[in-house]
């Protein structure tokens, strides 16, 4: 993984709330836009590339309407709008005028007005210069943290240093959360923006409200489904008070109801996009990782959680973390694994204790376990790396409690092999698919068609912002995810 977010200084500047077009106002800091440009790259490649074609431009033109009314000079230029292709229900920007929204926070949305909402109160953090400080990073350490630092001077830029910049940055996301009265003012802003431009004010707690169920969804389906969301999902908490106020606010505008919403289009524009994980970023199914491609599959420890990113799966339970990823090596296993043990300590001297052989799965393997002092006391990292085809290696780097070794970790260590092309052709996509109610439709038949083994009801009335009561008319566009064609890039 290889994000590299950008953290601002937070300022005090409160955004102007504008009743029409700016194309004058303030201009953004040169500073900061610089280095939003400079990581661009990066963050996206993090959160598994950036969307194109219609979809993303679509994305942009709503992004570029309510900017607009921003009261930042040359909105046209000042603003950037990245549609991601990830797996996480967010939206986020940086200080720099970059805004970002993935695939999976828009199919949670039924209409344009809560597109538009969701940019604009992105577009308002950085119009009102929300940001948060790069000292406090220092102040919030993990145990991803610890591993990164362990990790991160590996020779060559290898997967220790990726770690170490995954985690460093994960914590850096942590930091993105913004404090309430920063939300609130954010979304006051990004109402009077999306009014500004035309929208229906409704789609503001049509969104909140969207979100809030789906985190409680996500709750009650938790415990059966493996995933962790990573720390940048939770950037902007407290939904459900959000949307009350919202309405308030959306009331009191005297706009609630007229307006904007174009929801054919909107829905047009979803249909066909990607549901959860893209294969080609590989699919977390239960406690099993399976990649079609690279025609692996992984399985992890019962309570354990996977963090699915582009260049690696994280891995977390109560009893230690690890990492799995890998790519292009030509030395030995064993080279490989002193060069990882040689950099653990940094500057302390650590043993290097000889990697052992064994064979996993009919894969050649080595493995090696070392203390190392991590701020919290001692550590035991360990790297089990896998031959998996001729200049291929993949690796799992693992860090546990002193004295525990690679114990927690056994079962998926061993796990790892490789699958036949039948297993990896019979991995398909979940899409979106927008169909039009026939005379015949109920939300329950509509809802058995969910490409998902359980809570299929729940996820159908979720998606389409329903009452459990709710009675479908012919002619009404819903939105059903079922299984679909991979993209092939």
């Amino acid at each position: 993984m290889r994000l590299a977010l950008l953290l601002i200084s937070a300022a005090a500047v409160t955004a102007p709330l504008a009743a029409s077009a700016q194309y004058g106002g303030r201009m953004l800091d040169p500073r900061l836009v610089a280095e939003a440009q400079r990581e661009h790259a990066g963050l996206v490649q993090e959160y598994g590339g950036a969307e194109t074609g219609q979809r993303a431009a679509y994305v942009d033109s709503v992004g570029r309407r309510v900017a607009a009314y921003s009261g930042i000079a040359n909105p046209g230029s000042a603003y950037r709008f990245t549609l991601l292709n990830s797996a996480v229900e967010n939206a986020l920007s940086v200080g720099g005028g970059y805004i970002y929204v993935t695939r999976q926070l828009m199919t949670l949305m039924n209409d344009e007005s809560e597109l538009a909402f969701s940019l604009a109160h992105e577009v308002a953090h950085v119009a009102a210069g929300h940001a948060i400080s790069r000292q406090q990073v220092a102040q919030r350490p993990s145990i991803g943290t610890i591993l990164g630092s362990i990790l991160g001077g590996i020779v060559g830029g290898g997967f220790g240093s990726s770690i170490a910049q995954m985690s460093q940055r994960n914590d850096q996301l942590r930091l993105l959360s913004f404090s309430r009265d920063q939300e609130f003012q954010a979304d006051t802003l990004g109402m009077r923006y999306m009014i500004a431009a035309g929208y229906d004010p409704a789609g503001a707690p049509n969104v909140l409200t969207a979100l809030s169920r789906n985190s409680a969804l996500q709750a009650r389906i938790q415990g059966r489904d493996n995933r962790e969301l990573p720390e940048w999902a939770s950037t902007h908490p407290d939904s459900a008070n959000r949307a009350m106020r919202s309405v308030q606010e959306a009331r009191a505008s005297g706009r609630l109801g007229s307006g904007v919403t174009n929801r054919t289009t909107f829905l047009q524009s979803l249909d066909g996009a990607y549901v959860d994980d893209d294969p080609e970023q590989g699919i977390i199914d239960g406690r099993s990782f399976t990649h079609p491609d690279l025609r692996m599959q992984f399985s992890v420890p019962v309570g354990y959680l996977m963090q699915n990113g582009t260049d690696a799966v994280t891995i977390t339970g109560s009893a230690g973390k690890a990492q799995f990823g890998g790519g292009g090596y030509t030395g030995t296993l064993d080279t490989y694994i002193y060069r990882v043990l040689q950099e653990l300590g940094g500057s302390q001297r650590i043993a290097l204790p000889p990697p052992q052989r064994t064979v996993i799965n009919g894969l050649e393997a080595a493995y090696a376990t070392t203390r190392a002092n991590a701020s919290n006391g001692p550590v035991d990292v360990s790297v089990v790396a896998y031959q998996w085809a001729p200049g291929t290696v993949y690796h799992f780097v693992m860090i546990t409690a002193a004295g525990s070794g690679m114990g927690p970790f056994a079962s998926m260590i061993s796990s790892l092999r490789k699958i036949t092309q039948a297993e990896a052709s019979a991995i398909r996509p979940r899409v979106m698919d927008v169909v039009t109610v026939g005379p015949r439709d109920t939300v329950q038949s509509l809802a058995d068609r969910m490409a998902y083994r359980d809570f299929k009801l729940d996820r159908f009335l979720t998606l389409n912002a329903l009452a459990p009561n709710a009675r479908l008319a012919p002619g009404q566009k819903v939105k059903v995810v079922v299984y679909g064609v991979r993209r092939r890039s």
